[in-house]
Parts: C-alpha cells; sequence; structure tokens
C-alpha cells in the first residue's frame, strides 16, 4: 500500500485524475478496452470535474474505456436524480466521449436482482478484469457497499444496508433515512481486490477513523476497507484531514518510501 497525502480535498481530486489520465494515456494493449472501475458519492465529484476539464483540454480521451460502476440502489427508478446510474450521467458520461455501450451500472430494477449480480461478476471476467478500480470509503470503513460483516472474499452481490450506510446516505433523500433504499447490488470485496489496481480515495475529518483503521488496523470483516492492506498495488491518496488520525510515525514511513 502507498499513502499520499495532500493538503486539501481540490489537490487530492486533481492528483487522482491525473493518475487516471496517466494511467489510460501509457494503456498499450491494443487487443481490449482499458478498464476502469468507478464510485459515486461525494468524495468523487472532484475527480470528475477535473477529468472533464482534462477531456476538454484533450489531454485524454475515454473513447478506449470501459467503465465499471461499484454499485446500484434496488428499487429505485433508473431516471430518479439519486440513482448512481443518473449520477453518473450528470457528473461524468454525458461530458466526455465514452461510448454509452461501454458505461456498466448493475440494474437495480432487474426482475432477478441474483442473476443479475452473477451476471455482472461474470462480465467483469469476461472483459478480463478491471485495470483500475477508483473507490472511496464510508465512514464506518465500507468500500463500494460492502458494510461491516461482509465477507472479504465476496463478489458481486445484493446487499441490506445497514443503519450507518442508511443514515449517512439520507443527505442525498432530504435528510430523511426512511427514503433510502434499503438494499443495494454491489460489487463484493473480492471483485475489487481483483482489480490490478486500487486507488481509495479519501477526504475530510469525518473520514478520519475510517482510514485509520484501513492503514494501520488490523484485517476485519467490520471494517472492510482493511482488505486492502493485502492487495499487491494499492494506492491510498487522501488529504490532511482525512489523515489526521493516522499515527505521526506512520505518516513518516510512508513519507519515507516515496522520497
Amino acid at each position: 500500500m502507498r499513502l499520499l497525502i495532500y493538503p486539501d480535498y481540490e489537490t487530492v481530486s486533481s492528483k487522482v485524475a491525473d493518475h487516471i489520465c496517466k494511467v489510460i494515456n501509457n494503456y498499450d494493449n491494443k487487443s481490449r478496452p482499458f478498464v476502469l472501475g468507478l464510485p459515486a458519492g461525494s468524495t468523487p465529484l472532484g475527480t470528475y470535474k477535473e477529468l472533464i476539464r482534462r477531456f476538454k483540454d484533450k489531454l485524454v480521451s475515454f473513447k478506449n474505456v470501459i467503465t465499471i460502476n461499484m454499485d446500484e440502489y434496488v428499487d429505485i427508478p433508473e431516471k430518479n436524480p439519486q440513482s448512481y446510474r443518473t449520477y453518473m450521467y450528470e457528473n461524468f458520461f454525458r461530458h466526455i466521449d465514452i461510448p454509452q455501450k461501454n458505461t456498466h451500472i448493475p440494474s437495480g430494477n432487474a426482475r432477478d436482482l441474483e442473476k443479475e449480480a452473477a451476471n455482472y461478476e461474470a462480465m467483469i471476467s469476461d472483459l478480463g478484469g478491471v485495470d483500475l478500480f477508483i473507490a472511496g470509503v464510508g465512514r464506518d470503513g465500507h468500500i463500494a457497499l460492502n458494510v461491516a460483516g461482509s465477507s472479504l472474499s465476496s463478489r458481486t452481490h445484493v446487499q441490506k444496508l445497514n443503519k450507518k450506510t442508511i443514515e449517512a446516505n439520507a443527505r442525498f433523500f432530504g435528510n430523511d433515512p426512511g427514503r433510502v433504499p434499503a438494499r443495494a447490488i454491489t460489487v463484493g470485496v473480492g471483485t475489487i481486490m481483483d482489480a490490478k489496481q486500487v486507488l481509495l480515495v479519501v477526504s475530510g475529518q469525518d473520514k478520519a477513523e475510517a482510514l485509520k483503521h484501513g492503514v494501520e488496523g488490523s484485517i476485519s470483516h467490520m471494517w472492510t476497507v482493511t482488505a486492502l492492506q493485502l492487495h499487491q498495488d494499492a494506492i491510498v491518496m487522501c488529504d490532511e484531514a482525512a489523515a489526521s488520525a493516522i499515527s505521526h510515525e506512520t505518516v513518516e514511513m510512508f513519507r519515507f518510501q516515496e522520497s
């Protein structure tokens, strides 16, 4: 794991966008498109804005990119303003040159949700896996929507959301937890771990405890982010607020390794 700490959210967003552009531009496998895993939520918004700006400045193209989104709510209309499909279209896809057929988000309205989850996992495998998975982390340490107690070897599945996740997501639903869907389809921890590289993006004081567990804590299904400690190529990009609970010794160790 590499830990990179930047002064603020804006710098983190810019650095994440730099990394994404670099790996896409350096990708030279002509036999298959670059496969990019993406999250929704508030944290990646700055990164998406930076990527859009770089696209408009002709610094990157997404024509040869396939995207795999992490999750989607169950039983929410696709055109609902709070669906992740709408979120991705409005905040990213409609502003860049990615072909619509290359964007993939699980359907939370499938007649057979378990089959939808299995098919989504199979599709990722058929594509040759994810080259770079961008991930965020919840306040309780979950990645994608693999809430506390989820298996660290899990695959794409239907997940019942816990109280903490519902309360955290209520801010997108008029601060009413009762309006937050109770279930979602999410890629599993094992799905994320299979990616060639994972980049965890963390910002804000409210994520400090989760990041401390993710970097310094014991590997545990109660903090699913800790699984990234076992990944062969995991990068954490965070701001100083998010890193505030990490010990000085740990911060210095990672700073020394980067020098």
